[in-house]
């Protein structure tokens, strides 16, 4: 984590190295002006029956859309005796989707608090799981926390719950409990338009998303940075060993982890692989298209095996540049034809295994007639690429 000059601009640049690979990259504005995450008290200024929506203001002309079929019940601050949702009301709402490409932001009812262990919600339900948890471990979590699950709340639990101690759990699970309670009880005397709470600086949420057991070491060259990071890790008792200040006048940290060109990378439209074939990831208004082509690689063995092992490395790569890139919504992948239906189906299970190993769920959808694969990964962000277009 480093701030650097990203387009002859001074920026903070978050980056997730695994494997020798920058696989995440994070660049924002020293004073950050995002509003994902943040829960205010927001007006509801009309509603559009025929889509089952509603347009809430949160702050002075930011108006964002909330869906009335969401599972949520609205939060009204007034505490009005007639449930239907009108203009005028004043609800509790937090911002759970960015603006993009002229869409409004999105904002829920379902106040999520996240914490390093487990999220909750402010939505009564059974207690949930991360998938990447074993059934033996859901068991011992479930004895755990059932318990003590509250009747006006519920409970995600998060892959990171793993080795965390029980007593450091519940810990967290008072604490964020606690903090949506005082939320509800401040919304009753706070004016419409207030900041009730506020995210997490999005540089620091690459560390809530990293699998602890997986984190070797935490690096930064700016000491305010190092301060953050060292009160967070002391926060959630994680080894402060783990944090290191990097100090090398000769070598910036920027140019050790060379994030100039990952950030390049990020931004081209054309990735080489290894094999000698290559990607073209295009981003439009309506989806993703990624192309995967032979390029230069002209493998002696069967043809059809040869077309097999560049799928199955453009399907790595993609899961890869989709995180790298925060591509979202619609993706629709044209790799190399296989004529094998269980080759077929060998390269969507390894690509779904791909994108389980990213924090924001992915899926593979299904396999056109024409042999175009549709993936969806979860918007909740912009792309890395319209973030930084909107700094310039």
């Amino acid at each position: 984590m480093t701030p650097m000059q990203v387009r002859g601009k001074e920026r903070i640049v978050a980056a997730l190295d695994i494997g020798y690979k920058i696989n995440h990259l994070e660049v924002h504005k020293k004073e950050s002006d995002h509003i994902l995450g943040n829960i205010y008290i927001g007006k509801v200024k009309n509603i559009a029956e025929n889509i089952r929506a509603a347009f809430v203001e949160i702050q002075d002309g930011i108006m964002c859309y909330y869906s009335m079929d969401e599972k949520g019940t609205p939060y009204f601050v007034n505490q009005k005796k007639n449930r239907q949702l009108k203009p005028g009301d004043e609800l509790l709402v937090q911002v759970i989707r960015e603006g993009m490409r002229g869409k409004l932001p999105c904002v829920s009812c379902d106040l999520n608090l996240s914490g390093r262990y487990i999220v909750i919600t402010a939505v009564p339900e059974p207690l949930g799981f991360s998938g990447k948890l074993k059934a033996e471990e859901k068991r011992r979590l479930r004895e755990l926390l059932l318990p003590v699950l509250p009747e006006d709340a519920g409970v995600i639990v998060r892959t990171n719950s793993r080795e965390a101690k029980e007593e450091e759990i519940l810990e967290e699970f008072q604490k964020l409990y606690g903090e949506l309670q005082e939320i509800r009880e401040k919304a009753r005397t706070r004016t419409c338009f207030s900041l009730l709470r506020e995210s997490m600086p999005e540089y620091m949420q690459v560390l809530q998303n990293v699998y602890t057991k997986e984190l070797e070491e935490i690096i930064t060259d700016n000491r305010i940075l190092y301060e953050q990071i060292r009160k967070y890790l002391e926060f959630y008792t994680i080894d402060e060993k783990k944090l290191r200040f990097y100090e090398d006048p000769l070598l910036p940290l920027s140019r050790l982890y060379a994030l100039e060109s990952a950030i390049k990378e990020a931004l081209s439209e054309k990735i080489w692989l290894k094999s000698g074939g290559f990607l073209v990831i295009q981003q439009t208004e309506a989806f993703v298209s990624i192309d995967v082509n032979s390029g230069k690689c002209t493998g002696k063995k069967e043809v059809q095996e040869t077309f097999r092992k560049i799928n199955m490395e453009a399907a790595k790569e993609i899961a890869r540049q989709l995180r790298l890139r925060n591509l979202s919504g619609m993706i629709l992948i044209d790799f190399i034809n296989l004529k094998h239906t269980e080759d077929k189906e060998a390269l969507m299970h390894f690509l779904q295994s791909c994108l389980n190993e990213d924090p924001i769920r992915g899926n593979v959808v299904d396999i056109t007639k024409l042999n175009i694969v549709e993936v969806t990964r979860k918007k909740i962000r912009k792309s890395l690429a319209e973030e930084l277009q909107e700094q310039e």
